[in-house]
């Protein structure tokens, strides 16, 4: 017969495991990123914000998606509201294809895996792809949350160089023979070819091509993100790393041409990493959210979505041309930026001594927020750069914001006059920062 066992004496019990040392190794990788943790401050009323890049909604035909979500209720409310597939809704899936089209990219709807959001998409891959140790390649700087998803892993980042035209190709090539002089090839090369979040710089065309050469000839797996790529500023819509190579896997995203909080994104891959992804996803989420996918679909196929995205494109480039004329006017001499032709940022360098990092709380307090460059680095670097975004504020917002760092800047600027710059370095060898001369 069972008998209960006694409870253990005092002095019998085993010590207490702290939840700390219960976790698995790869979340010691895994910590807020600046920018997140600047949302906080950023989002207060009294501070003019050009940290985040949050999409600007105030264009969307609100009133006609009101209409069209209860009407996906009435009508479609059983499937809306129901489990749905792990790749995504079939129908919109084709309409993915024929949103890519624009950038020249023939693809099969099968080979489409709807995501919650193009992070998702990312980490997915990086979870598909990297053992702990492995090496990912990405440009420096890099997208913050592609950074955190490869930390999640364990993945090592090994950041590649850019200039006023993008990623270069030579320093690609130097970086892969150096990896192979020691023996170790990078799983892929993460790469945002349009309007880079940071950087604000495109990918010249003519370089595409040797990119993707030279990772075909080193064995590398190429993962291309691409939400800005229909936000150009010019008019023109540059051709996709994927439709160069169908071995490109691509990420793209609802969120920056439609609207953020719905969180639909897509992975387009090759047919032998469909079945993964799919597996992949289906562990994380199940499914992704039948109803957002079907809005999405909805509003692809009954509102002219390419008019509305340039409606977005051209309050992106009214904001754009406030913040440049705004740097010009109130940025203390030393300071370079870039010209982005399209997307959310400016990427700022400023002069030697400056530490944006610890210049933030200053700014804060001054009342402007930003994003300070190292939060972009895997490896410490950016210490001299800053991102500054335009997509969210109004033009007004965005000068005084530019002013009160230009004030926070010049007092800077006093203190290093008055006791010397740090030693502490801030730039890497070769041409990291983008010219403010780009096109």
């Amino acid at each position: 017969m069972f008998e209960p066992r006694p409870p253990a004496a005092q002095n019998d019990r085993s010590p207490a495991v702290p939840a700390a040392e219960r976790f698995a190794a790869r979340t010691a990788g895994m910590t807020a990123s600046e920018i997140r943790a600047l949302f906080a401050v950023a989002s207060r009323p009294e501070v003019v914000s050009l940290a985040g890049g949050m999409p600007n909604l105030a264009a969307l035909p609100l009133d006609a998606l009101a209409l069209e979500v209860a009407d996906l209720v009435a009508r479609e409310g059983q499937v809306a509201l129901q489990y749905g597939s792990a790749q995504g809704v079939p129908h919109l899936r084709e309409q993915i294809c024929e949103v890519m089209a624009a950038e020249g990219i023939r693809a099969d709807p099968d080979d489409v895996v709807v995501t919650v959001g193009s992070q998702m998409a990312l980490d997915l891959v990086t979870r598909i792809y990297c053992d702990p140790g492995d090496v990912v390649l990405a440009e420096g700087p890099s997208y913050v949350g592609a950074l955190g998803s490869f930390a999640a892993y364990q993945a090592r980042v090994v950041h590649v160089a850019m200039d006023e035209h993008g990623l270069v190709p030579e320093l690609l090539s130097d970086t892969l023979r150096a990896l192979a002089a020691q023996g170790v090839v990078p799983k892929f090369l993460y790469t945002i070819p349009n309007f880079h979040n940071p950087a604000g710089v495109t990918m010249a065309v003519e370089r595409r091509v040797e990119v993707l050469e030279i990772c075909a000839r080193h064995g590398v797996a190429v993962v291309e993100d691409n939400p800005y790529g229909l936000l150009g500023f010019s008019g023109r819509t540059y051709p996709a790393l994927r439709s160069m190579d169908r071995d490109v896997v691509y990420l793209g995203s609802f969120s920056k041409t439609f609207a953020s909080g719905l969180r639909v994104g897509w992975a387009l891959v090759p047919p032998a990493v469909r079945d993964r992804l799919v597996l992949a996803a289906e562990s994380a989420t199940l499914c992704p959210p039948s109803f957002n996918q079907m809005l999405v679909s909805r509003y692809l196929g009954g509102h002219d979505w390419r008019s509305q995205v340039k409606t977005f494109t051209e309050a992106y480039r009214e904001r754009r041309d406030a913040m440049l004329a705004a740097l010009e006017t109130y940025l203390p001499d030393g300071c370079t930026w870039n010209v982005p032709d399209g997307g959310f940022y400016v990427w700022l360098t400023v002069p030697e001594g400056v530490d944006t990092k610890a210049m933030l709380p200053r700014a804060v307090t001054a009342r402007v927020a930003y994003a300070s460059g190292t939060g972009f680095y895997a490896d410490g670097f950016g210490s001299r750069q800053l991102r500054l975004s335009y997509c969210y504020p109004t033009p007004e917002r965005i000068t005084e914001g530019v002013r009160r760092l230009g004030r926070v800047l010049e007092a800077e600027l006093d203190v290093v006059r008055t006791f010397g710059a740090s030693a502490r370095p801030a730039l890497r060898p070769g041409p990291q920062t983008p010219s403010p001369h780009t096109p």
